[in-house]
């Protein structure tokens, strides 16, 4: 049940971020988002940690803040992969990122959890 609540966080913090951001994050539907917070997903789970072992010495001499831009990569990354779900170049790949997270850790925050 915890995976689904969190699945579900991550497709309305797509979908808030999109709204609010047009100019960074485009999405074309409810099942646009569904399909990209899936995508991410599993590019989280399969390259990120792929990604984040071998750029460690740079992560390291960036004290953490490397792992933004990997981050950034993984959205951008599943831009591609899903049709209806756009990105607009790196930086918006990083921000959307960055305020993806936030929106999620909000709504985590305030939903019960484990």
């Amino acid at each position: 049940m915890y995976l689904i609540i969190r699945f579900l966080i991550n497709v309305a913090a797509i979908l808030i971020i999109a709204h609010i951001f047009p100019k960074l994050i485009q999405v074309e539907g409810f099942g646009a988002a569904l399909i990209a917070a899936l995508v991410l997903g599993i590019i989280n789970v399969i390259i990120r940690p792929i990604l984040v072992l071998l750029t460690f010495p740079v992560t390291l001499l960036t004290l953490g803040l490397f792992l933004f831009v990997i981050n950034a990569l993984m959205l951008w990354l599943a831009a591609t992969i899903v049709p209806g779900f756009k990105v607009n170049g790196f930086w918006g790949a990083f921000l959307g990122s960055i305020l993806i997270s936030v929106v999620s850790w909000v709504f985590s925050a305030v939903l019960p959890g484990k």
